[in-house]
């Protein structure tokens, strides 16, 4: 970064001075329970999108609650020159449920801790955005001649429904010549990621009724069909339970296998190592057949896969009870990657459980594309000096074991250069108990927005847009 561009080595210098006010700030957002997945939080997550709005303004931006068809999205903006290029920073502030019963604190009262911020939402995605916006209005008094408008969304845990309507709608005033994205993870804390590909999703549920109620299993075990047993024998059949293996026929076609030297090249630079990995995520055992470090980065960023996340039916309370249950349920998803076509998936799928048990119904849910960008480039060359010049570490260009649908509606809309700078770390809990983030990430991420800001002003896209106005 040009060391003309005034005040900012003061500005930087100052960026402790500011960790009051970004803490008050996320307890602020953290103890608003946005939970996008659950309907009775209707209120709390438009209540959240007012308090983000009242936060950007105070910041110098002009903000909007924009209503969709579901959740609203906060757009604001903040325009030093309408001739100056223009960067979309997006994030989201919804959050996955959280069971009080399994935290150590409330986990929608922000505990800080020697730097140590726990609370649902605090890594995925509050803190990262609020060390976002508190660089761009630090970049703008350094006087970094760059435009920013902040697209922080409120469904993305529920898998962005109504983003792309709203970008459809919205299009013509947001005049982003590329867009920043801090919704992703590290590889680990000595190892940045700047991450240019991202898998898809496709959720959905298997249900089973077998009887009007439970049954005594005195009396008609023998007779009664088991609705849990039959949907376990079903998930033993879609994936191998050893090795993760899917097992649905045509489930592989069409996978777009990583590129030549395109892993090797990432572990040169991270220093991944599968124990590591393992560590951080609190995993005591993997699974066998994955012998190597590499075989553990492509199963987590580059394949696909098949999950269980959850099965229910007959009687889960204390001590036991004899009874054939009547209903079971399991909910499971499958991550996709490039070359994959989540419609595809799910009719393979659904034809695959009617062949095996035809009376075991299948929901799928909406479907998430996988992602593929580049790593190569003048955005790409800014975010690799920003994490350099900010944490004193070379990054890594990775893919992402996650899914973000917001980014393929941001691709295929806005069209322009997506990068991401993601500060949250796989130690951090995302979407765990007791989720967390810290100053040392988000003091770092302040000071890496702040040179990729002064990297990108540098920049000038082939087609200029007349003005930034929100």
């Amino acid at each position: 970064m040009k060391e003309s561009i005034p005040k900012f080595r003061q500005i930087t210098a100052t960026i402790k001075d500011i960790r009051r006010q970004y803490e008050e700030d996320l307890s602020l957002v953290v103890s608003v329970p946005s939970v996008s997945s659950e309907p009775d939080r209707f209120p709390d997550v438009r209540r959240c999108a007012d308090v983000a709005a009242g936060l950007l303004r105070r910041a110098g931006a002009t903000a909007e609650v924009v209503p969709t068809g579901g959740h609203p999205v906060v757009h604001a903006s903040l325009v030093t020159d309408p001739g100056n290029p223009t960067v979309a920073l997006y994030n989201h502030l919804d959050v996955q449920p959280a069971d009080p019963g399994e935290w150590s604190s409330d986990p929608f009262t922000l505990t800080i801790h020697r730097g140590r911020y726990t609370g649902r939402g605090a890594t995925d995605d509050k803190g990262p955005a609020l060390a976002a916006m508190t660089a761009a209005a630090l970049a703008r008094d350094a006087g970094i001649p760059l435009n920013y408008h902040f697209l922080w969304e409120l469904e993305e845990e529920i898998g962005s429904p109504h983003f792309a309507s709203f970008l459809r709608e919205r299009k013509r005033q947001i005049p982003a010549d590329s867009v920043m994205v801090s919704d992703t993870i590290w590889v680990a804390r000595a190892t940045p990621s700047i991450p240019y590909g991202l898998r898809g999703l496709l959720p959905a549920t298997l249900s089973l009724q077998t009887a009007r109620s439970d049954v005594h299993s005195g009396v008609a075990g023998g007779v009664a069909r088991n609705p849990l047993l039959e949907i376990s024998e079903l998930l033993t059949r879609c994936c191998d339970a050893e090795t993760g293996r899917v097992k649905i026929p045509g489930f592989y076609k069409g996978v777009r296998r990583p590129r030549k030297g395109e892993l090797e090249r990432s572990l040169a630079v991270t220093g991944f190592t599968a124990k590591g990995f393992a560590r951080d995520l609190g995993l005591t055992s993997i699974r066998p057949n994955l012998s190597t470090d590499l075989d553990v980065v492509k199963a987590f960023s580059m394949m696909p896969t098949f999950e269980v996340h959850g099965i229910t039916g007959g009687y889960t309370g204390p001590g036991s009870k004899a009874i054939v249950p009547h209903r079971a349920e399991a909910k499971v998803s499958m991550r996709l990657v490039p070359g994959q076509d989540p419609i595809h998936i799910a009719r393979l799928f659904r034809e695959f459980v009617k062949r095996q048990n035809p009376d075991i119904r299948v929901k799928t849910f909406p479907a998430l594309q996988p992602y593929l960008g580049d790593h190569r480039g003048p955005y790409a060359r800014a975010a690799r000096s920003a994490i350099s010049a900010a944490f004193g570490k070379e990054p890594a260009f990775t893919r992402e074991g996650g899914s973000i649908g917001a980014v393929v509606a941001m691709d295929r809309i806005l069209r322009v250069p997506i990068s991401f700078l993601g500060l949250s770390l796989p130690s951090h809990g995302y979407h765990s108990r007791n989720e967390h983030f810290d100053w040392g990430q988000a003091s770092g991420g302040i000071r890496m927005f702040l040179h990729y800001f002064g990297e990108i002003a540098r920049i000038r896209p082939p087609r200029r847009r007349r003005t930034a106005k929100g």
